[in-house]
Formats: C-alpha cells, structure tokens, sequence
C-alpha cells in the first residue's frame, strides 16, 4: 500500500509497517552489500538499521522476511536467489507416544492433579507438532511471533495441549470492543495474545476440564509471557469454527464472545469470503486492559464478566 508522509513522500506500508523513501534506501543499499550474500542476513541487517524488533529486542525476521518478498514482487528491491529449495515433505510417520490411550472420564478430582508443562525442550516441541498433527483437526501449525506452548498431563498421561502467539492483525469486532483507533493498535497490539491451538485428547472425557485449563492457563501466562516477551499482555483471543463448536469451553471460562469473523483470510483480496466463518472470543487479562491497549486514553475499565451460572448458555450471535 502506498501512502503519503508528512513530508510529501512516498511512503510504502508493509506487515503494518509504513517505510518512508529513506528506509527503502537504507533496505536498498543493504540489498546491493555482497557481505549480504543470504535473504537472511539482509532480514537481518534491515532490522537493525530500522530497529524494527519485537517487545523483548529480538528482530522481527519473519515479519522482515515477508516484507522484502513483498517489495521484490512490487519491483521496489531486488533479493538474491534463495540459497536453497524448499525440501519435498516427508512421509507423516507417528511414534507411540501419540497413539490414543484407554478412554479417560470421571470427574476433575478423579483425574488427580494436573501438570501444566512449558515446552523448552526440543523433545517436548517434537512432540507438541506431532500431537497437534496427529489429534488436531487443523493440524500441525507455525506459529507466529512470540510464542508459548504446554503441554498439560494427568500423572503420565497426556491429557491437553495449548499453542499461543501473536494476535491477529485487525478483527473488526475486536477492535471495536478494545476502542482503540489504528495507530493505538499498531503500537500495542503486542499486548494481545492470540491462543491458535487448544487440544484436548479425544480420548479424554472428563467435565469442565476444557474450562479449567483455561482457567489456569490465563492464570500463569502475564508472568510467562512477560518473561519471554519483557511485558505482560493485557488481553487472550481465540477464533471458534462457529460451524464446528459452540465456544461452551470458553463461555464457562467467562471469556466473551464479541461476534464473527467474515470467512475471509490474509489473502482474500476479492472478499470472496470461502473461508469458514469463527466465533471471536477474548479476555481480559488486566481490568485496566483498555486504558493499556489506547495508551490511556479511554482510562481504566474494568469488563463486566458473565455470571458463572449463565456463561455457558452465553450465545455468540
């Protein structure tokens, strides 16, 4: 997109980033360095010379990425060849840890305590792909941005799994019930948390344990996220296939529905809108989340929840 800055410029915006005509020298001159030999050496040294970083000062190298493919595709830069090609996919192949186990059911107290893991290890993240490709019905996903994972057990059975990482960019209903105008949203929506996968084994069949991790795991993210990111975050969303789940997990959790995304990806330049459609849930983790996602301009506020009694007859309409 192209935009216009306070100067009389050009301005290109890329991944929500506006490049003035003097970021796209810089870009260009680092494009033309022979010590840049790679695509991501050059992602790399464009971040540091626009300190284009994340909240915890690590560079944005996949956001940089896409935004350079992007300019080569407008003509705007040129980028070296790609040093290598994608591999072929791999045959899907699971290992026993996965495979289903005996039926779990009876009550939370009867299921004993739960352990609530992070995963750090590259064992814990081989097997977090595998679960989410083998149980999930969306499958194994990338996720963007900063990102947190756990896994969740009772004893040694593994029961759940969460994926969490960077919100989405604009959601109409969302940004409504935030308030926040555009330029608000760009500077804090790193405070915003998207959780991308919740699983619960199908072979679990225990009541209110898909609101209760819910529970715990709104509990202990502000301290894991801002050990991972330098800053707590202020608000948890999540997109329901409306067609496929009623939310009822959530509703119990007093998270709150706020409406429907239009069934339109990213890519959905002709609002075709083939996509299907999702129920957007939030909430908030800090009654103080408005005044924090507007820089105070809309002050403090504190969301009226749901009773518990009625929160899982709540309808998203």
């Amino acid at each position: 997109m192209r935009t216009t800055d306070a100067r009389g410029g050009s301005t290109l915006r890329y991944c929500g980033r506006d490049f003035s005509p003097e970021d796209i020298e810089i870009i260009r001159g680092i494009t033309d360095d022979s010590h840049q030999p790679t695509r991501t050496e050059i992602a790399r040294a464009v971040c540091a010379a626009l300190r284009w970083q994340k909240p915890d000062g690590s560079p944005k190298l996949v956001s940089c990425h896409v935004a350079l493919q992007r300019m080569e595709a407008h003509g705007v830069i040129w980028l070296p060849l790609p040093t290598s090609e994608k591999p072929a996919p791999r045959r899907r192949s699971f290992t026993p840890g996965s495979d289903p186990g005996p039926p779990i059911t009876g009550t939370l107290a009867e299921l004993g305590p739960l352990r609530m893991v992070r995963v750090t290890s590259a064992s814990d993240s081989v097997f977090w792909n595998e679960l989410m490709a083998r149980h999930h019905y969306r499958g194994r996903i990338t996720l963007p941005g900063a990102q947190l994972r756990h896994l969740v057990f009772a004893g040694e059975r593994i029961v759940a799994a969460f994926g969490l990482g960077a919100a989405a960019w604009k959601v109409g209903p969302r940004d409504r019930f935030i308030g926040w105008t555009p330029a608000e949203r760009e500077a804090n929506l790193s405070q915003v948390v998207n959780l991308h996968r919740y699983l619960i084994m199908p072979w679990v069949h225990t009541r209110f344990l898909a609101s209760h991790l819910l529970g715990r795991l709104a509990r202990r993210l502000p301290r894991e996220w801002a050990e991972l990111c330098a800053r707590a975050p202020a608000l948890l969303e999540t997109f329901v296939e409306a067609d496929r789940f009623p939310g009822t997990c959530y509703a119990a959790a007093n998270w709150q529905c706020v409406g429907e995304t239009q069934g339109r990806g990213r890519m959905d330049r002709a609002h075709a809108g083939g996509l299907p459609r999702k129920s957007i849930w939030l909430y908030p983790l800090d009654t103080d989340f408005r005044a924090r996602l507007t820089g105070g301009r809309l002050g403090d506020d504190s969301v009226r929840q749901p009773s518990r009694k009625g929160a899982a007859h709540a309808a998203c309409e």
